[in-house]
């Protein structure tokens, strides 16, 4: 039996966006920018922010992504931004709040002022454009989708990035909240994304061996790709997910093994 039907289109065939508006944030780079050039792909007209403009905008088939600048963990320069694409587009049909991270840190010595940065970047900045989203969306008649990017660090342990892990549950809990409180109107819905081969992936990993490590473990035996979060995005903000609010949909290849199981098998060649 197998699991992969090459006769099914991909989703972007099936799935369009033409006349749709949509903002990705952080959409110039990584997850982001796959995100944005997937819309754009669709027939979106596609806004990207962040808070210095990029060499190179997404592109795809000669259109490409707007970009204004912003900073996500800064309440009136989401305002702006969110008023200008309002005075320009006239509507907004999908939010990604794709912007996001945090550096490494030890919970026990991690300083307030790194803790309360990760904090704004990963929870209070999603919940800014969320709600500037949502006083655009609940005035139309078809209403709108914010879909949040989260990550397996707010599902899981997250040893030496506590902080950024607490802040990723917890834009999970607010994914829930905000899909009961802003229906029927507007679809709230997180995508809990696994490790992702970027383009800063060798960097990451330790090089092309880490990432082949890394692929081994997984279960489909390959990270993740920033289309497979993006094809998860035009998934969710189209009619196709019309009944689906509050969701927290897993894009991680079936998840981490986990670490006993590795070591546990020595134990179990000795004994065999």
């Amino acid at each position: 039996m197998t699991t992969h039907n090459a006769s099914i289109m991909p989703i972007s065939a099936v799935v369009r966006y033409s006349g749709a508006v949509v903002i990705v944030t952080g959409g110039s780079k990584g997850i982001g920018r796959g995100i944005a050039e997937a819309f754009i792909e669709c027939g979106a007209e596609v806004v990207v922010c962040g808070r210095r403009p990029p060499a190179t905008l997404p592109t795809v088939g000669g259109r490409s992504a707007r970009f204004v600048a912003c900073d996500v963990r800064d309440p009136e320069s989401v305002s702006a931004l969110f008023a200008q694409v309002a005075a320009d587009q006239g509507r907004l049909d999908v939010l990604v709040n794709n912007a996001g991270g945090g550096p490494p840190m030890e919970a026990a010595t991690a300083s307030a002022v790194q803790q309360e940065k990760v904090v704004k970047l990963n929870l209070l900045g999603p919940l800014y454009c969320a709600q500037a989203a949502y006083r655009i969306m609940a005035g139309q008649d078809t209403g709108g989708s914010i879909i949040n990017i989260a990550s397996v660090a707010g599902a899981r342990p997250s040893p030496g990035s506590a902080i950024y892990g607490a802040s990723k549950a917890a834009l999970l809990s607010l994914t829930e909240s905000l899909a009961m409180e802003w229906g029927p109107k507007v679809r709230v819905n997180a995508i809990i994304v696994g490790l992702v081969a970027t383009e800063a992936a060798d960097a990451h990993y330790g090089g092309a061996a880490g990432v082949a490590r890394i692929d081994a473990m997984l279960p489909l035996k390959r990270m993740g790709r920033p289309r497979d979060v993006a094809d998860a995005c035009l998934y969710l903000g189209s009619p196709l997910a019309a009944y689906v609010s509050g969701a927290q949909l897993a894009v991680h290849g079936g998840g981490e093994r986990p670490v006993f199981l590795y070591l546990a098998e020595p134990s179990k060649k000795e004994g065999g």
